[in-house]
């Protein structure tokens, strides 16, 4: 799992951030917000332009760094706009078994490395700085990797004087993953397999275009396995009492209807809020593998509070393992029932990040109603 992950120089976050996942304050209640000592359940607030999509954004960026192009977030600016810095650093600490491995690098862009640094039980395996030229490999022998062609990776990045080609700082662990047959149990088997399971899910206004140009496959996906039957059984379960059916046209395509005395097409008629939980929905199903991490972005800008809440629960109950963070401006979900104040954090302007539980003076306890502290101004020097 990934327990801590740090952020530096990146978009809006000038200053360094961190989310320790580690962090727990031993409550006993909400207790399925936490996997294995792990928080794996977390509701970040954040008023308008303070970066939760941004930083969304920065956590899967080791998924562009391990396997190039498997997320695409446009260029943009990449660095902090206020900072003298030339780079933004990026370090993520996670465990598998018992095995602590920390992956950290910097950029200089969404394409070109300056640093790259593994380390396993406190061991440094490689470390690298491309600027100045300098590259150590001390214990690649610990992974099980000393018979990789170390002068094949220093073929592929000596390209002097030649800017064009962006394959010039190939990150090595990426190079390592393509080139050493490692064994399934390797630990770095295990963090490539994590990072390839990592999602980001945002919810805005291009949903509807989304959703239209990708129908048909979806579709495809609805008539195999029971699929329809779930997707009727969760929107059911969210509160849209429905039943559906999928039916072949004459032209050869398919179409999704409410089934009523008479036919009633989907997507002409389904309001938002059920169109965004069925694209929530696909993006989800239609992914080959189980999600190890979802970052779900203003997942209820298109809900009503409750459904907002049987949303969260049903992310805990159908996937208790994976870690998920949500991000919101709802502060009904500011509650005890189903979070806790150890996962519960504000995202301020200034580009901190604070568990409730840390931004007051009071011992925060499960009949503290949450929502009316905030209103109230409990935590407004943390916002």
């Amino acid at each position: 799992m990934l327990k801590k992950f740090t952020l530096k120089n990146y978009k809006n976050f000038k200053d360094e951030i961190s989310i320790d996942f580690d962090n727990t304050a031993g409550y006993q209640f909400s207790t399925d917000c936490i996997t294995d000592g792990t928080i794996s359940k977390m509701l970040i607030y954040g008023r308008n332009a303070t970066g939760k999509t941004n930083l969304g954004k920065a956590i899967l960026d080791i998924s562009e760094s391990i396997f190039s192009g498997m997320h695409f977030f446009g260029d943009g600016v990449f660095l902090n706009a206020d900072s003298t810095e030339d780079a933004a650093s990026f370090s993520y600490e996670f465990c598998f078994d018992g095995q602590r491995l920390i992956y950290r690098y910097s950029r200089y862009s969404n394409e070109e490395l300056k640093t790259e640094e593994l380390l396993i039980d406190q061991k440094t395996i490689f470390k690298f700085n491309f600027e100045d030229n300098k590259f150590d490999f001390p214990n690649l022998e610990y992974i099980n990797a000393e018979t990789a062609s170390i002068e094949r990776y220093m073929q592929s990045i000596d390209i002097e004087d030649n800017e064009e080609i962006s394959e010039s700082k190939l990150p090595f662990f990426r190079w390592l993953i393509s080139n050493v047959a490692f064994s399934n149990d390797s630990i770095l088997i295990k963090l490539s397999n994590y990072v390839k399971k990592m999602t980001m899910i945002t919810t805005g206004n291009r949903f509807l275009g989304y959703v239209g140009r990708n129908r048909e496959k979806f579709f495809e996906v609805l008539d195999h396995h029971n699929r329809l039957k779930d997707l009727e059984d969760f929107l059911n379960e969210m509160g849209i009492e429905c039943k559906l059916i999928l039916k072949k046209l004459p032209d050869g395509n398919k179409e999704l209807y409410f089934w009523h005395e008479r036919l009633v097409p989907f997507y002409q008629t389904a309001s938002s809020g059920t169109l965004v939980l069925v694209d929530l929905y696909r993006r989800l199903i239609q992914k080959s593998l189980e999600p190890s991490f979802i970052y779900l972005d203003e997942f209820d800008a298109f809900y009503h509070y409750e459904m907002a809440e049987k949303v969260i629960n049903f992310f805990k109950r159908r996937y208790p393992k994976c870690q998920i963070i949500m991000t919101s401006h709802n502060t009904n979900l500011m509650t005890n029932r189903f979070m806790r104040p150890d996962c519960l954090f504000i995202l301020s302007r200034t580009g901190t990040l604070t568990a409730l539980c840390n931004a007051t003076g009071r011992e925060l306890r499960e009949g503290h109603n949450l929502e009316k502290m905030y209103i109230s101004g409990e935590f407004d020097q943390y916002e």
